[in-house]
């Protein structure tokens, strides 16, 4: 003899079906308290969640206006060491032109006392 109590949990022949249903029924209830005193957690946790995200935000917001300035100003000086770098080029380059033989003589003489300082 098989009996049910919730939903299609067969009961074993010999078992009361009373004690079934009400042990059935507490385990049940259990079940829902803490389905309840979980919700209720979270209802309560959940504002405290949402100071603290928005705690981070202002945080992340503040540290982003921090380092825009600093941003901007390595932003302009690469760009001022980026033309200090194409005006020595082009003076080099133009020196060289007007100047082969001392240009040839004056690296000789920068890897000669190179070679020396390495050693």
């Amino acid at each position: 003899m098989e009996n049910s109590v919730r939903g299609n949990t067969p009961l074993p022949s010999g078992y009361p079906e009373s004690a079934l249903n009400k042990a059935s029924s507490g385990a049940h209830a259990t079940v829902d308290s803490l389905a309840g005193a979980a919700d209720q957690a979270v209802r309560k946790a959940k504002p405290a969640i949402e100071q603290a995200a928005a705690i981070a935000h202002q945080a992340v917001d503040k540290a982003a206006n921090a380092a825009a300035p600093a941003a901007d100003w390595l932003s302009e000086q690469g760009e001022s060491l980026t033309a200090a770098q194409k005006q020595l080029v082009a003076d080099t380059t133009r020196y060289i032109a007007a100047n082969p033989l001392k240009s040839v003589a004056i690296a000789l003489a920068a890897g000669f006392v190179i070679s020396r300082i390495i050693r």
